[in-house]
């Protein structure tokens, strides 16, 4: 027959108390792993780039050819899609 509407709320409650604290102990020793892998592992070194002069930065941009080769890839595009 029917099961007590008591005991299946409690039961309930106990599977969800057991699911939140598996849940904790779960992301507890993650995040104490993950500090600890932190601590062991090297720290990347950032560089910091130098600043470009004025001869370079004009060589930086894109060339020519790189436009022309992008724009006729666009016309043909818009060409066989419209």
């Amino acid at each position: 027959m029917m099961a007590d509407l008591g005991s299946l709320l409690q039961e309930a409650a106990t599977i969800m108390l057991t699911g939140m604290f598996v849940v904790f102990v779960f992301l507890s020793t993650l995040i104490y792993l993950v500090q600890l892998l932190s601590k062991l592992a090297p720290a990347d070194a950032v560089s910091i780039p130098k600043p470009m002069t004025k001869a370079e930065s004009n060589h930086a941009g894109v060339q020519p050819d790189v436009v022309a080769a992008i724009s006729a890839a666009v016309h043909l595009y818009r060409l066989r899609n419209a």
